[in-house]
């Protein structure tokens, strides 16, 4: 139908059409771009930020005692471990700079979760009988599992060596070390913190503290590890990318979630001494990297049959 001349001399911009004219679109504009260009950097440095900001006296105690520092690092040895295990299941292990930045950028975001988990306690705790579950699975499973699952889309997801499904899977174990190890350091010093302040032992807080931290570590790199490999499956699986990566956060989460929910009702219900509860975190945690373990041979295998498939020459056919 034609348009009259009065119809289409209406200015439209802000209406059904927009370009920057003013001064607050201009400001929009270079916002826009510069957000755009360099939020990964500000998130790193928000996250480094809050850390600080969280655990800066906790953080001090290291310089008055370095023997805590001894005791952070003592608790990160199995995780290290287990990490050091899942990277030999790579047929082309990933390069160490990489996975360094990884677990630094896994530690800065732990401050995240920590904030989240520490505002959500308070109101989740004052629910009777399943405030404490409610707060496992509702937050500090999927909120830990999703800053983890972060620190690899930060950097390594669009690294060029992140060329195969199963680098994911080492990525998130990367992550999950380097949250692991915040999280310990921050465990550890706190209850220093609190012997120093009540004229405690500091020595009897703190080993107990430091072999609890050890055996929870690992979960955390295994988790991570199960989150990454469905976020490695996503990236060369366009068509389903975010179910892909909504499915390994949620299987991250749930795993997260019921180990936290199990290690604190069974001491409820069950009488647990200390090497029972260890004998059961063990027996977790050996299932969880049998598993982990298994889908990465099976991909490995996987690949191995597409390669000798492709290599192996065409039979003749019948005219030949």
């Amino acid at each position: 139908m034609p348009t009259s001349s009065d119809e289409s001399s209406v200015d439209t911009h802000g209406v059904t059409t927009w370009e920057p004219r003013t001064l607050g679109d201009r400001l929009s504009v270079a916002m826009y771009e510069t957000l755009a260009a360099n939020w990964r950097v500000l998130v790193v440095a928000l996250a480094a930020l809050v850390l600080l900001g969280q655990f800066f006296v906790a953080f001090g105690l290291f310089a008055t005692d370095p023997f805590l520092a001894v005791f952070s690092a003592v608790s990160v040895i199995p995780a290290l471990l287990l990490v050091w295990y899942i990277r030999r299941q790579d047929v082309d292990p990933e390069p160490v700079g990489t996975l360094a930045v990884t677990f630094v950028l896994g530690g800065l975001l732990a401050s995240f979760a920590a904030l989240v988990n520490t505002a959500a306690g308070t109101v989740f705790r004052q629910i009777p009988v399943v405030g404490s579950i409610l707060l496992f699975f509702l937050v500090v499973g999927p909120g830990e599992e999703l800053v983890k699952w972060l620190a690899v889309r930060l950097y390594a997801y669009d690294r060029s060596e992140f060329d195969a499904v199963i680098d994911g899977a080492m990525y998130g174990a990367a992550a999950g070390l380097g949250f692991a190890s915040i999280e310990n350091v921050i465990y550890i010093a706190q209850n220093a913190l609190t012997a120093i302040q009540s004229g405690g032992p500091v020595l009897a807080a703190t080993i107990p503290t430091t072999v609890a931290r050890s055996l929870a570590g690992p979960g955390h790199v295994l988790y991570s590890a199960f989150a990454g490999y469905y976020l490695g499956l996503a990236k060369f699986t366009d068509d389903h990318y975010g179910p892909l990566v909504v499915k390994g956060l949620l299987v991250a989460a749930l795993l997260h979630g019921t180990y936290n929910s199990l290690t604190t009702i069974l001491p409820r219900v069950l009488p647990m001494s200390g090497l029972t509860t260890f004998a059961f975190i063990v027996l977790w945690d050996g299932v969880l990297l049998f598993l982990l373990v298994r889908k990465l041979r099976r991909y490995r295998a996987a690949v191995a049959a597409g390669d000798a498939a492709t290599d192996r020459p065409q039979a003749a056919s019948a005219d030949d």
